[in-house]
């Protein structure tokens, strides 16, 4: 269907780009976190999906695989805690008395090491047991007693890990350097299966803490960066908006390491941090176009003032305008300001508006649930706009106080698993007054209040840049056509009283925080004719691509 396109009024500033040098990117491994903390597993498989077999070692300081010894199985387990073998080639995890007689392990030839790998496997495989590194030596350890039925038990240390023949009870290795290293596993091909998933690189398996494992993917940058691509943005939209979406998520990973100190790795692989996959699932993987951005933008980052900037963050749209990172997350950060967007409207993006009604219990519920009790709430309105028309602080008034919230929280705080509703943006109204679209009263920029409209500049909806005369305008808004001028906006006035009826209807535009890159945004200037380059300068403030 043709749609037609209108021009949107937007008013800019011209900022000219500093050219301050940037420091290259140093770091070209990265570790991503598949599983930990309640994700950490008891087990966690592999498979290779090219070549055959594992070379097992360890990762050094400098992130240098050192390798300790290799097999050539196909399907290899890993595995934390008591092993319970039972006849049959069934593998139990955990310490449970009813699958197996318990029994102290014993180690074969205890005061014996050995100078290699072949020499530990060789003499394992003469006394039935295993080849294991143990504190920075080889060794084997073997099983101590077996029951009646054929089973028996072998008891591990809190930070040792056995690796095994998937769906046996065979031992291939055993790694336990008491927590002050983890197992790495080498694939011999260059993916492995995971959890539906085939992933580039290396893995390594940390339980320093005891307990489960977790499962570190360590990995080559650009293969990250492969990775990331299409699971944030589909992977066949316009080549120039993967491009700006490769350097936002290359950006993101080499700025940013909120897990390192921690957890061990530099980021983790869902939404709290960035989508990975790896090289895919049967039904999902990346593209062809996909894999040409990262290739096309190797190397390059955001930089701001010559540094690498740490909060290279995007959204999936923003319903008409960013917003400052400030008002949304309460620190002030120069290349993340808001400014109105003329792009997402000239685009389709799937539920671009959205509705969402609570019950004055619902909410009652919502806020006692999470620390902002009010007693029963009598009412909610958008008591605080942002100068773009995004939502600033939302009041809550109850019959026990009254509690007024800001920044993000404003949209986070209506999420409900038990009621799956949600507010999914920063731009919202509720019950139909005041709200958060721009509805025409005046033009404002990122930096404040136009007082006339004379000599302004504009985008049209072809990208040219025009230059405005008179006292008003007409422009296109979220809510359709309307007329500014400048001036200052009507001030803001409670939008939920009187008009509720006991029921909070929310409708607002836009999908994310609202802050940095629309990715929506980006889809709407790559098919406009516009770079990557250009669509980050855009969402970007003063920064520098290098």
């Amino acid at each position: 269907m043709k749609k037609l396109l209108l021009t949107t009024l937007i008013v800019v500033t011209f900022i000219a780009l500093g050219t301050a040098p940037a420091a290259a990117v140093s770091n070209h491994t990265v570790k991503v976190g598949l599983r930990y903390d309640s994700s950490a597993m008891a087990s966690a498989n592999l498979e290779n999906a090219e070549g055959a077999g594992y070379e097992f070692g360890y990762f050094d300081e400098n992130r240098v695989f050192v390798s300790l010894g290799r097999t050539s199985v196909t399907t290899i387990t890993m595995n934390a805690g008591t092993i319970s073998m039972e006849s049959g080639d069934t593998m139990y995890m955990g310490s449970s008395e009813d699958y197996a007689f318990q029994t102290a392990g014993t180690q074969i030839g205890q005061s014996v090491t050995f100078v290699s790998y072949a020499e530990a496997a060789s003499a394992a495989a003469v006394h039935g047991g295993w080849p294991a590194w143990i504190n920075g030596a080889y060794t084997v350890r073997g099983t101590g007693a077996q029951d009646a039925y054929g089973r028996g038990t072998v008891s591990f240390s809190s930070t040792s890990v056995v690796v095994t023949r998937t769906g046996t009870s065979e031992i291939l290795f055993e790694f336990d350097e008491g927590g002050e290293r983890a197992l790495g596993v080498r694939p011999s091909g260059s993916s492995t299966w995971f959890r539906g998933y085939k992933y580039p690189g290396a893995f390594e398996y940390p339980r320093a803490r005891g307990g489960n494992l977790s499962v570190i993917n360590v990995v080559d940058l650009e293969e990250y960066v492969k990775g990331v691509v299409p699971y944030e943005m589909p992977g066949d939209w316009p080549l120039a908006a993967l491009e700006a979406q490769a350097v936002c998520a290359r950006t993101f990973v080499c700025g940013h390491a909120k897990h390192l100190r921690s957890q061990g790795f530099d980021v983790c692989a869902g939404q709290d941090c960035q989508v990975y996959y790896g090289h895919g699932s049967e039904s999902s993987a990346p593209t062809s176009t996909s894999n040409q951005a990262a290739e096309n933008t190797a190397g390059l980052c955001i930089y701001y003032n010559g540094t690498l900037v740490q909060d290279a963050v995007y959204h999936s749209s923003n319903g008409g305008a960013t917003e400052d990172g400030g008002r949304v997350w309460g620190t002030e950060t120069g290349y993340l300001k808001g400014k109105l967007d003329p792009y997402e409207a000239q685009t389709d993006i799937p539920n671009y508006s959205y509705s969402v009604t609570y019950t004055a219990a619902e909410l009652t519920w919502i806020l006692d649930q999470k620390g902002y009790s009010v007693g029963t709430v009598q009412d909610v309105y958008v008591s605080e706009y942002t100068p773009l028309g995004n939502v600033n602080k939302v009041t809550f008034v109850g019959s026990s106080g009254t509690k007024t919230v800001s920044g993000e929280t404003c949209r986070t705080i209506f999420y409900s698993s038990t009621y799956k509703k949600s507010v999914t943006s920063m731009r919202f109204d509720i019950n139909g007054k005041n709200g958060g679209v721009w509805t025409g009263e005046g033009v404002v920029t990122s930096g404040g209040q136009l007082a006339s409209l004379d000599g302004a500049a504009v985008i049209s909806g072809n990208g040219e840049i025009g230059i405005l005369q008179g006292a008003s305008a007409a422009a296109v808004t979220s809510s359709g056509t309307v007329t500014v001028s400048g001036g200052i906006p009507a001030p803001s006035v409670p939008s939920g009283s009187g008009n509720h009826n006991g029921n909070f209807v929310i409708t607002g535009t836009g999908n994310g925080h609202n802050v940095g890159m629309s990715q929506y945004g980006a889809k709407a200037m790559a098919e406009l004719g516009y770079g990557f380059r250009e669509i980050l300068e855009f969402y970007y403030t003063d920064i520098t691509i290098n």
